[in-house]
């Protein structure tokens, strides 16, 4: 059966500080434990309503220079709102970032320790959405990975063409899933994701019976319940603890 994405899982040095900053810049709660699936972070962030949250796992690295291939697009209604809400994470230790944008209606910053993510104008697809308006990952082809992912988890595809496909919940809440064609995209990233989906099985499904369903779908292993999908974009499959 179809897996549901759980949360978007980033690596950090410092997890607490980590997780503390997206806990403020989204407004949502902060918890030291995840008692329910292992998902090995340290402090994970979810919204009041529920629905996908964020964990922050700790690991011995700092990030490289290199871009991130999965990061996380924010929502705003108004130019007011863009710019009040570019000032307030810049408070909370986000920086400026060029990665070559140029003139662009959006904001790209990043997080205290490197990790990229924009702050959008304000459009209407993503009036509803909450603090954030899109899960964004680079690849090569977008048709390509709707077939997999399409087939991978329970959300409904929106748009798939060429230079992107676009996933939402079957209840048409929350962020969208998204990915967009970047000229270049690394079929093998040069280093390990920092930002990964993770997936969790519905009541009564075996996290190992998943994970051999998507390993012939296409995906290939990075460790028991790590997998990477056909471009090597790591995610992982929850179980129960």
């Amino acid at each position: 059966m179809p897996l549901r994405p759980a949360q978007v899982t980033i690596k950090a040095l410092d997890a607490p500080a980590v997780g503390r900053f997206w806990a403020e810049a989204l407004g949502w709660a902060a918890y030291d434990t995840y008692d329910t699936y292992d998902t090995g972070a340290a402090t994970c962030i979810g919204s009041a309503g529920g629905g996908l949250g964020i964990g922050v796992v700790p690991v011995p690295d700092g990030k490289t220079a290199t871009k991130n291939r999965t990061h996380l697009d924010l929502a705003t209604t108004s130019p007011a709102h863009q710019a009040e809400l570019v000032t307030r994470l810049r408070d909370l230790g986000a920086t400026p970032v060029d990665l070559g944008q140029g003139e662009v209606p959006w904001v790209v910053l990043a997080d205290p320790e490197g990790n990229e993510f924009c702050v959008l104008e304000a459009r209407e697809v993503y009036r509803d959405t909450g603090p954030i308006a899109a899960i964004v990952v680079d690849c090569a082809d977008p048709r390509a990975m709707a077939r997999f992912w399409g087939v991978a988890i329970d959300w409904t595809p929106y748009e798939v063409s060429g230079d992107l496909a676009r996933f939402r919940s079957p209840a048409g809440t929350g962020p969208y899933l998204e990915f967009l064609r970047v000229p270049g995209a690394h079929a093998v990233p040069p280093v390990p994701d920092r930002v990964r989906l993770d997936l969790l099985p519905y009541p009564g499904d075996d996290t190992a019976a998943e994970v051999a369903r998507l390993c012939d779908l296409g995906a290939t292993g990075l460790g028991r319940t790590h997998l990477a999908d056909p471009e090597g974009h790591a995610f992982r499959v929850l179980a129960p603890r």
